[in-house]
């Protein structure tokens, strides 16, 4: 485990506020139960937990959704998600979140994300590359630190950017005002879009055109395919072409034909997986055909807090499931730099960073 963390990481898949600490979501918590919006002591139990249900892992979705509707707990949380994926070298990570929107404190999708940049800004413990102002300056500066490295010292850099996500429940209309909303943040991080949510909610067709408008207008795009058993939706997604897919846990072998032939990287999140038990365990997770058919797959944690673990947690877990060596974990992790919504230069710089590791790592 050591090993892993140690080791330069990329994050592809990962949800802004299910990645919230357990340490945070229990103050949070605390504060609702003591205004009476929540009975504390009905998930006091849950937070504390780290081996949880998929019913607790639910309950724990539903509390975060209540806490996560105010402007000041969204710049929080960013703060801290991006200081826990830095702490355990992860070099890059793309964050998604589902702009959200709360009449009754003035959160429009704009002001969410606003915080959400408000916490990028907040970082202080490591140098945050990301497309923004010069603070100092005034004029638009690309993959600078955000903060400024300590003079005569070298601190930790990480790469983020923003992917936007729509809701499975939201219309066509609500879709397309995210899409929008991404274009209109293109300048300031956010590069791509993805269609997440409860997997037997809504239908592909209702989002199409946003999607269809956002790849026109130049935005990358992930889709999550194949959370649950639905070939006519997971051939759809496969004939969209995607730039990257989440899970595709329930294909079937007309699907994997597909994927394979369309070469779609796949983002994998084990202890996701087999907690919502779209995979019953890792003895049978597709990780280890795609792996040995050679196909491009990212390892990711989905909801780092809400399922308790880490990125490094999860090549941990790769290694003892599949047999990996300390080589073959360090290669699949670089060759994911192939698959990130950047340009070359971003890219050049990643494997730099990845090739004084191996290096450093006696690799």
């Amino acid at each position: 485990m050591d090993w892993c963390v140690s080791m330069p990481k990329v994050e592809l898949h990962a949800h802004l506020n299910g990645s919230i600490r357990d340490s945070t979501l229990l103050e949070l918590a605390r504060v609702l139960g003591e205004k009476g919006v929540i009975v504390f002591s009905d998930v006091e139990h849950n937070i504390l937990k780290n081996d949880r249900s998929l019913r607790e892992v639910f309950r724990l979705f539903d509390l975060i959704h209540i806490i996560t509707t105010d402007h000041m707990v969204v710049t929080r949380i960013t703060k801290e998600v991006i200081e826990d994926f830095a702490k355990e070298n992860v070099v890059y990570l793309e964050l998604r979140t589902t702009p959200k929107k709360n009449d009754s404190i003035g959160m429009t999708k704009r002001s969410y994300m606003e915080a959400v940049m408000e916490g990028l800004r907040a970082v202080s413990a490591v140098d945050v590359a990301f497309p923004a102002h010069n603070v100092d300056a005034g004029s638009p500066t690309t993959n600078v630190p955000v903060n400024d490295a300590r003079s005569g010292t070298t601190r930790k850099k990480i790469y983020v950017r923003l992917l936007l996500s729509i809701d499975r429940r939201e219309s066509t209309a609500a879709a397309m005002e995210t899409v929008k909303l991404a274009l209109e943040m293109k300048d300031s991080g956010v590069v791509g879009i993805d269609l997440s949510g409860n997997p037997v909610v809504g239908e592909w067709i209702t989002f199409l055109p946003a999607f269809k408008f956002a790849r026109e207008q130049g935005l990358y795009i992930t889709l999550h395919c194949g959370e649950v058993p639905n070939q006519k939706e997971i051939q759809a997604m496969l004939d969209f072409m995607p730039q990257r897919i989440g899970h595709a846990c329930c294909f079937e072998e007309d699907d994997w034909e597909k994927l394979k032939s369309s070469n779609i990287p796949v983002e994998i999140c084990l202890t996701s997986n087999v907690v919502t038990a779209s995979v019953s365990s890792l003895d049978v997770h597709h990780f280890v055909d795609l792996y040995n058919a050679k196909h491009p797959l990212i390892l990711c944690t989905d909801d780092a807090g809400v399922f308790s673990t880490s990125l490094s947690r999860e090549y941990s877990l790769a290694a003892a499931a599949f047999g990996l060596g300390k080589g073959e974990m360090f290669q699949l992790a670089k060759n994911a730099i192939a698959f990130i919504f950047e340009d070359d230069g971003v890219k050049q710089d990643l494997t730099s960073i990845f090739d004084s590791a191996a290096n450093m790592l006696e690799l």
